[in-house]
């Protein structure tokens, strides 16, 4: 049987029942799962004999400032090379907790990109090995691609459209 986005829907239905949703854009699923079950959910698509998501592409965070008691993500994209197909895992924290478990221990290469995306959203990945500032500053008290943030200043009048004929 080959592998599909159908198959993988009902056996993460059966395993994770109400802790998951799906999502599909541009043939891709996207599941979202509750926090405290991110970690079971990433080890079994890790360990499944059927399902096989044994690399890591990516994993980055996400900042949706509207989206109260869920302010912060982390975005996971797992790839199962044998049948040659991607899934997408999202979940979400409160900014005031941003606590996500750490999948180091599954994927080796999660190491700098859980720490990228602490030092850029502050998220918190319990249990990293190493967990601190990659790229930026260390005496930076915040976060610097969190939407709190301006990106220029809006004084600034060398990028008014009027400049550029608008």
């Amino acid at each position: 049987m080959s592998l599909n986005n159908e198959n993988i829907k009902q056996q993460l239905s059966q395993k994770f029942g109400e802790h998951i949703s799906f999502d599909e854009s541009h043939e891709m699923l996207s599941v979202t799962v509750v926090a405290d079950q991110s970690l079971k959910l990433i080890q079994y698509l890790f360990d499944d004999e059927q399902l096989r998501f044994r690399f890591l592409t990516d994993l980055t965070g996400i900042h949706y400032p509207e989206n109260k008691g869920q302010e912060l993500g982390v975005v996971y994209h797992l790839h199962n090379l044998y049948d040659r197909i991607r899934i997408r895992v999202k979940t979400f924290v409160p900014i005031e907790k941003p606590d996500v478990f750490t999948v180091t221990k599954i994927f080796l290469g999660a190491n700098w990109m859980e720490r990228e995306t602490y030092d850029f959203f502050g998220i918190n990945f319990v249990g990293h090995p190493d967990l601190r500032r990659i790229l930026n500053a260390d005496e930076m008290d915040y976060f610097p691609l969190r939407k709190e943030y301006t990106l220029e200043d809006p004084q600034r009048t060398d990028k008014d459209d009027e400049m550029f004929g608008r």
